[in-house]
């Protein structure tokens, strides 16, 4: 009787045991109840039925270790009863694509998405990391496909926006969103790449070359330049100290002309005397008695201002006996 309790016991915590699901934060479950889809069950502790409801597996990417040394981890697909609703990484291998000129390149292409909805990501496909693989494939021998070679090496923001825009538009129907893509590596043929290496190395030196002869023509300007400044300073130092020097004559004359001016008389007066002192040596002659004064002669003395005068008022006579 006491088997039968313990085992009825048993088979009651195995059966409440089955009815009890804990899921981790950051994921869910799905169930099923008789082959239906029944709820969505959270982080946390949930309850079912046990036997009737059934929580359903759902593909899961796992890094798998690579065996050889020095080699990265791949990506493999397993079975798993939780969906993880955190941003995931796909990382795929290198695929060929051809661009517009006929170039094929091998691009590495890195997905960055995020379940939003558990319901839709299991029912409305089914494998949803396959089916973003090969989304991801065909999508970006599209984007690559209208552009070419020389556009694909400078444009990886602009392919990484379109394969974005486009891979989030069409994962929404599966209850997910692609955040980002980027495009980790354009490898071009081993040919091309070193026909770009010798047409870059070329654009070097051309560059260089540019450099140094704007350089050179840079410092001809400036040389020129400072000459021709020099120059301009010179000629106008000269032509300010030709008219300082001008100035000063002309100051020195006015000065000299006032001066004059002011002594007038007195000027005319020391004029007068020393023509009275050369009639007076003329007159000192042994042979001459009588001195005559040409009428020219007084003209000329009456032009010095006021010597007519001074010869009306005196005895020339008296003057020259002396």
């Amino acid at each position: 009787m006491n088997y039968i309790i313990i085992a009825i016991v048993l088979v009651i915590i195995f059966t409440i045991s089955l009815g009890v699901r804990i899921v981790p934060e950051a994921k869910s479950m799905i169930t099923e109840r008789l082959g239906k889809y029944n709820r969505t069950l959270t982080s946390g502790i949930n309850l079912i039925i046990p036997f009737l409801d059934k929580v359903k597996t759902v593909p899961e990417l796992r890094a798998q270790k690579s065996k050889k040394p020095n080699t990265l981890a791949r990506m493999v697909i397993s079975e798993t009863k939780y969906i993880d609703l955190r941003e995931q990484v796909l990382d795929y291998p290198k695929q060929n694509v051809i661009t517009k000129d006929n170039v094929t390149v091998a691009i590495d292409a890195v997905i960055y998405f995020q379940v939003i909805d558990p319901k839709r990501s299991v029912y409305e496909i089914v494998n949803y990391p396959i089916a973003i693989e090969k989304l991801t494939q065909t999508t970006l021998r599209n984007v690559i496909g209208e552009l070419e070679l020389d556009e694909t090496l400078t444009s990886r923001d602009t392919i990484n926006s379109k394969l974005q825009l486009i891979l989030d538009d069409a994962t929404d129907k599966w209850g997910i969103k692609v955040n980002r893509v980027e495009l980790q590596d354009i490898i071009p043929p081993e040919d091309i790449r070193k026909q770009m290496e010798k047409q870059m190395g070329a654009e070097r030196e051309k560059r260089a070359a540019i450099l140094f002869a704007e350089g050179q023509k840079r410092s001809a300007i400036l040389q020129a330049e400072g000459v021709k400044e020099a120059l301009i300073n010179r000629a106008t130092g000269d032509k300010q100290a030709a008219i300082l020097r001008a100035q000063g004559e002309a100051k020195a004359i006015e000065a000299v002309k006032a001066a004059l001016e002011s002594q007038e008389n007195y000027v005319q007066y020391l004029i007068a005397m020393r023509y009275i002192d050369t009639f007076k040596e003329m007159a000192k002659g042994k042979d001459s008695k009588l001195i005559y004064i040409p009428y020219e002669a007084s003209g000329v003395l009456s032009s010095l201002g006021g010597i007519k005068d001074l010869f009306v008022e005196k005895d020339l006579a008296k003057v020259i006996s002396k």
